[in-house]
């Protein structure tokens, strides 16, 4: 996202990138009303977005997860009134010290929010006028049959990939219901630790990772606008990669597609800060998104809505002026 006529990004605003035609979840969003009154017709990306971070789980690493569907819906709610475009919602935690929940615990966590959430939307209100309301979906998951399970009730918009898409199940099953695939960069299986992975130079790997997935993910059927590039902050890298990676994150901007940033409350920030509890991170999670602002990233994925929000919203005033 870069100044008003000086764009730092390949997205301007109010364009989608390499779009030959929009996908079912971009168009959804743009057909959604907001009491009575059509949203205005932008881009999804024409501005940077908010996405609210959901456990549906009992171990997350920040401690902020419940098992409780109706406290769920009730934070997810929450984090629309503080400024949330995106509720990303997740069953499983990410942390290696933890073994993977069984495919049946994961399904039957997420499908009885993801089954409630369009109705319970009916009582929140955005913040914002520009905001996406009703906010995107998303489902933070890797395995397929998770994410056929979640796309079946054609509720879900987002797949979050964290798995690095070894293969191509879960592009084809987002091109065959019409959601978007969010590409994280990461090495090996989720679950597993890999906290020795080393690179000889990490943005020449993540250039060639997102450019064997991107390929992968067109030729499984997905439209371009349906694809969204995240750098794996923290996931199999060291602190100095992930430093590297804000350093010049206005490389990514070279594939012309949509950046996920997923800043809040990372490992990075503790080893920078000497802050062990990752509830205390959230001034270095600003930080991390004033970095991104000003690279150009699209989507903001976070604990602390509020917060974000409203750095986002002065930063971007500051951009555009």
């Amino acid at each position: 996202m870069g100044r008003k006529n000086e764009p730092n990004s390949s997205i301007k605003e109010g364009t989608v990138p390499h779009s030959t035609g929009y996908s079912p979840a971009f168009k959804r969003v743009q057909s959604r009303i907001q009491k009575g009154t059509v949203i205005m017709n932008l881009a999804l990306w024409s501005r940077p977005r908010i996405m609210g971070i959901v456990n549906i789980n009992d171990d997350s690493f920040s401690g902020d997860g419940t098992l409780n569907i109706s406290a769920a819906l009730e934070q997810a709610g929450r984090m629309v009134g503080e400024g949330a475009d995106i509720i990303d919602i997740g069953a499983e935690s990410a942390r290696t010290n933890r073994p993977a929940i069984t495919v049946e615990e994961e399904i039957a966590r997420l499908l009885p929010f993801i089954e409630q959430w369009p109705e319970f939307c009916d009582g929140v209100a955005p913040r914002f006028e520009d905001q996406l309301f009703a906010p995107l979906l998303s489902v933070n998951s890797w395995r397929s049959e998770i994410v056929e399970a979640v796309l079946k009730t054609g509720k879900v918009d987002v797949i979050n990939d964290i798995g690095g898409m070894p293969g191509n199940e879960n592009a084809v099953l987002c091109a065959r219901h019409g959601a978007m695939l969010l590409i994280m960069h990461t090495v090996g299986s989720p679950k597993i630790p890999h906290f020795n992975q080393t690179y000889d130079d990490i943005w020449q790997a993540l250039e060639d990772f997102f450019r064997a997935k991107i390929a992968m993910a067109r030729s499984a059927g997905l439209s371009d606008d349906q694809i969204i590039l995240d750098p794996g902050i923290d996931f199999a890298k060291q602190c100095d990669d992930n430093l590297t990676i804000y350093r010049d994150l206005e490389r990514l901007n070279q594939f012309g597609f949509p950046i996920l940033l997923p800043i809040s409350r990372k490992t990075v920030i503790g080893e920078v800060l000497l802050l062990p509890d990752p509830a205390s991170r959230d001034a270095g999670t600003i930080a991390s998104l004033a970095r991104g602002i000003g690279a150009g990233t699209h989507i903001f994925r976070v604990h602390n809505v509020k917060a974000a929000a409203e750095a986002c919203r002065i930063l971007w005033a500051i951009h555009q002026s």
